[in-house]
């Protein structure tokens, strides 16, 4: 599907431009939280198969995506530390689109976790009815099916334009925001589309997020026990870590006009969102959630070094 009129092979990724100990330094690093990514992902995946609520469903989701969204760009990371710092033009608007299948699919993903947490709390005699199975089954498709078209919009404009030179892209994946600007075309109705769809995908998950957590503060507040508000409040706390985590950084890097355009801070924000998060999520639900932590345990064969006695 390449553009006949582009002159533009390959582009240069030119976001880890350091020197030799430096690169060595960053390789391990990014190694290491690729692999603890992977390591605490599946973790997640293998621990929610064992508990059939379905909060752990939309967790085993989140995780599945987090992984996904990892490995669009740390493995092509890894290679620019020690081999060419270019990416083929296919190879850079297929990253492009798995950017934004990903990004798209997380955005409904927490959305529908929202949703899950309000009809738990809100909703408790009903909570079963209303979150069965081929309703939950319907929700994660629909996310699929609202990236998977956010991103075939996004990436059919872009594939109009033509890239003339030059193709250094200050940044260590092919993003929306750094590959444009390189564009010798009018990219004007890219960005249109682009703000239309990314903002119509975020708002609307944010919309959903904020109502149902109003709904859940409000019931929260109504309950007589501190214990009882406690204890509710913290199957909600991670949720709203990983919210604020994603959607803070996600927002700022692609959201803010070109004007305000920053190397460092947006190297600093796409690694938060696309690389830290994934791997800080596992970690996140893991410490805040009791269920969550006794399945690990009872996973790896862990015994109390001060086992209760009778």
């Amino acid at each position: 599907m390449e553009n006949q009129n582009t002159t533009v092979t390959s582009f240069v990724l030119l976001g880890f431009s350091y020197t030799w100990p430096v690169k060595i330094f960053l390789f391990l690093a990014f190694f290491l939280m690729y692999a603890l990514t992977l390591l605490g992902n599946m973790m997640i995946l293998v621990v929610t198969s064992h508990l059939p609520s379905p909060m752990y469903f939309f967790l085993a989701q989140l995780a599945f995506l987090d992984m996904c969204l990892s490995s669009v760009t740390v493995p092509k990371l890894l290679v620019i530390f020690w081999a060419r710092q270019s990416i083929s033009y296919l190879g850079c608007f297929t990253q492009m689109f798995f950017v934004f299948l990903t990004g798209g699919t997380e955005d409904c993903v927490l959305a529908a976790m929202a949703y899950d947490r309000y009809a738990a709390i809100c909703k408790p005699l009903h909570y079963v009815r209303i979150m069965n199975k081929a309703f939950c089954r319907w929700l994660v498709g629909s996310a699929w099916a609202v990236g998977f078209l956010c991103a075939l919009t996004n990436i059919i404009s872009i594939l109009k334009l033509d890239f003339c030179g030059p193709n250094i892209i200050r940044d260590f994946s092919c993003e929306f925001p750094s590959l444009l600007p390189l564009s010798c075309t009018d990219t004007f109705p890219n960005w249109i589309i682009f703000l239309i769809s990314g903002s119509a995908v975020a708002s609307s998950s944010l919309i959903v997020i904020l109502v149902s957590y109003i709904h859940i503060i409000s019931t929260i507040l109504k309950l007589n026990s501190a214990e009882a508000k406690k204890k509710t409040f913290s199957t909600c706390s991670s949720h709203l870590i990983v919210v604020v985590l994603y959607y803070g950084t996600a927002c700022f890097r692609n959201m803010r006009p070109s004007t305000a355009s920053s190397i460092i801070l947006d190297e600093f924000f796409s690694i938060q969102y696309s690389i830290s998060t994934p791997m800080l999520n596992p970690l996140i639900y893991s410490l805040k959630n009791r269920e969550m932590k006794e399945a690990i345990k009872k996973l790896i064969g862990y015994k109390s070094l001060f086992p209760c006695t009778v």
